[in-house]
């Protein structure tokens, strides 16, 4: 049986990482150097850092952060926001990443993600979804530019959509939920297992080690994430995992 995984992850803003409340109200959670050595320490299974200011300031991903991060880790890292292009990627990669997360440029150049699957393995490619409930559409839309901007892409069609374009992974952030601390958006997640077939990483909501049991066991998540309830020491990634063990959840 597969291992369940358990991803901190590193919102960043001026080389510094914040976190706030359905993407707004943002507030300072720390050096992500720092952090990220903490997160590998604790037993973190990857981690992920989100430029999440790049695309809407129209700028590259911080390289020179990317690089100092992974020169501290001996997990497995992903790196989103701000990358537009194959060169953009692959600069990333060589920084020290071994995935890439794709979003806004994902909906803009939807052939960025085959080119990307082709040139660097499908596992490298991890396309990023913010959705947003839309009570008119009786489902959830797609977000991007760091939630500013709503599309007309329905999550469920885009989710599909990725994967036969060359995905290996989605993460998958409520927006409704993202800060709230109430648990992660299980009917969302239900929604997109039901349609995709490659892994899923669950975003947005986590409030305590429960929400982790709850979306492993009751949506059949992949993997979960987590930013603020680890920035602010209100749980620990070992924690997490040993309320999972307890819980029959199999993790690493």
């Amino acid at each position: 049986m597969l291992t369940k995984r358990i991803i901190p992850c590193l919102d960043v803003k001026d080389g510094r990482v914040v976190k706030g409340i359905q993407f707004l109200e943002l507030r300072d959670a720390g050096d992500p150097v720092e952090l990220a050595t903490i997160y590998d320490e604790q037993g973190a299974d990857e981690l992920v850092f989100l430029d999440i200011s790049a695309t809407h300031e129209g700028r590259k991903t911080m390289i020179e952060v990317v690089r100092e991060v992974a020169a501290t880790l001996a997990i497995p890292f992903t790196v989103g926001g701000g990358i537009g292009s194959l060169e953009d990627m692959r600069a990333i990669l060589r920084a020290g990443a071994d995935k890439v997360s794709l979003n806004s440029a994902a909906v803009r150049q939807p052939e960025l993600i085959t080119e990307g699957a082709r040139y660097f393995g499908s596992q490298c490619m991890v396309v990023a979804i913010d959705a947003k409930y839309d009570h008119d559409l009786g489902s959830w839309r797609v977000y991007t530019h760091g939630g500013r901007k709503s599309t007309e892409l329905e999550v469920l069609k885009w989710a599909r959509q990725v994967e036969e374009l060359g995905a290996g992974e989605l993460l998958l952030t409520s927006m409704d939920k993202d800060g709230e601390k109430t648990g992660f958006d299980l009917a969302l997640l239900q929604a997109v297992q039901q349609v995709v077939s490659i892994p899923v990483i669950a975003s947005g909501g986590a409030g305590d080690a429960s929400h982790f049991v709850d979306a492993f066991q009751d949506a059949e998540a992949d993997a979960a994430l987590a930013a603020s309830i680890f920035h602010y020491k209100e749980t620990s990634v070992a924690n997490v995992k040993d309320i999972l063990r307890q819980n029959g959840v199999h993790v690493r």
